[in-house]
């Protein structure tokens, strides 16, 4: 079986769906099954420094860079949309990840003209909030060519339940898949010494850390964020957030001012975006995990904070009712108030707390590893490669 994969970018800025592609295409490989990826060299108002125009070899599977001229948060490349024209036919099936992409939507014209079947991976874009967000912008696209394209595909993976009932007034036509995003169990089962972390940041030292990993843009919540954390830091002085990620929209002015206006700016720590060893080191380091999002498809963020054993605060944006049910996170409503009352339970319980990040960090390593979603995934290529009806998953 041979697949490809094709995302707009790879860019550490675009956050977790770039890794998503990386981390299923070697839990796919890791199957025997050929995977390539092919992408832009975009990176925000950079480039990534790669090779283009020939094959990457990595572990388990090949990627392909092409460069890319944007027109606003669009990608196109003229290389890699002839790649595309004379190669598409070389796969059994395409999986594309992301909407509002040029690359996908040539992507997906090809597999129509040559009727090679395909799989899109909206990660969450197709969400209510996220379809309010420039919404000028969006409507008219995808009316006039997402929707058509997304009703020819093979199947839509839809990441949990609950977006899947969000997209439910889209009235999509073709068959929805839900598998969620998963992680590596083994890069969880020992975080490194916290002291790694606090040695960058001293000013964290001796605090209790409430930790948020993802972008620094407005569908995050932080302007929910800033005003919970206030609450709660007036009455826990020794708290104090970490905020990790890149801001690759220039919204981190923004985020400051949130903080500042309240008065609490002093106990806010901006790291930019961290990876490797400092990211499992501020895992390590904090005692609460925090998601204030408005929409999400599914966050990777908060698979590796419940897999860290974290008592996780979250809100229903982040579509992950399940872990409502196993009693594995605090999900609470899209709120200020919501949020502060969740992390104040957490401060006041620091035992029940506990309790909950051990049933969180089960819940992942159960159920959410990519091994267990490759498996799933690859049942699903072979049924629709072999005109058999989709399975469905629990």
């Amino acid at each position: 079986m041979k697949i490809l994969i094709v995302i707009p970018a790879l860019g550490s800025v675009y956050g977790g769906t770039s890794k998503i592609a990386i981390e299923l295409a070697q839990a796919l490989g890791k199957q025997n099954i050929e995977v390539d990826i092919v992408t832009t060299d975009a990176n925000g108002s950079e480039r990534l420094n790669v090779p283009v125009h020939t094959w990457v070899q990595e572990k388990y599977y090949r990627v392909k860079y092409f460069p890319y001229w944007g027109w606003d948060d669009y990608k196109m490349s003229w290389s890699l949309t002839k790649w595309l024209f004379q190669h598409v036919t070389d796969y059994d099936l395409v999986h594309s990840i992301a909407v509002f992409s040029i690359p996908n939507l040539i992507a997906h014209w090809l597999c129509q003209l040559n009727n090679i079947p395909y799989i899109m991976n909206p990660q969450g874009m197709l969400e209510p909030w996220a379809l309010s967000y420039k919404a000028w912008k969006k409507r008219t696209y995808y009316n006039l060519i997402e929707k058509p394209i997304l009703q020819r595909a093979n199947a839509i993976q839809m990441l949990s339940s609950s977006e899947a009932k969000n997209v439910e007034p889209l009235n999509l036509k073709a068959p929805t898949i839900i598998i969620p995003n998963g992680l590596h169990r083994n890069d969880f089962e020992k975080l490194p010494d916290p002291e790694f972390f606090y040695q960058q940041f001293p000013n964290t030292r001796n605090k209790t850390l409430i930790l948020f990993l993802g972008r620094i843009d407005p569908k995050k919540g932080l302007d929910l964020l800033s005003t919970a954390f206030s609450k709660i830091h007036a009455q826990f002085p020794e708290t104090h957030l970490i905020l990790a990620g890149p801001d690759n929209i220039g919204f981190l002015p923004t985020a400051k001012n949130y903080f500042a206006n309240l008065g609490c700016l002093e106990a806010v720590t901006f790291t930019g975006m961290l990876t490797g060893s400092f990211k499992y080191a501020a895992l390590a380091a904090a005692k609460i995990y925090v998601a204030p999002s408005y929409s999400e498809g599914f966050s990777m963020s908060v698979l590796e904070g419940m897999a860290s054993g974290l008592p996780c605060v979250i809100t229903t944006g982040c579509n992950f009712p399940e872990a409502a049910k196993a009693n594995a996170a605090y999900v609470v409503d899209i709120d200020a108030d919501a949020i502060a009352n969740a992390l104040n339970q957490c401060l006041q319980s620091p035992q029940q707390a506990n309790e909950m990040g051990t049933r969180a960090r089960q819940l992942i390593f159960e159920q959410y590893t990519w091994d267990s979603i490759a498996n799933k995934l690859i049942q699903v290529y072979t049924n629709i490669i072999q005109n058999k009806p989709i399975p469905t998953f629990n």
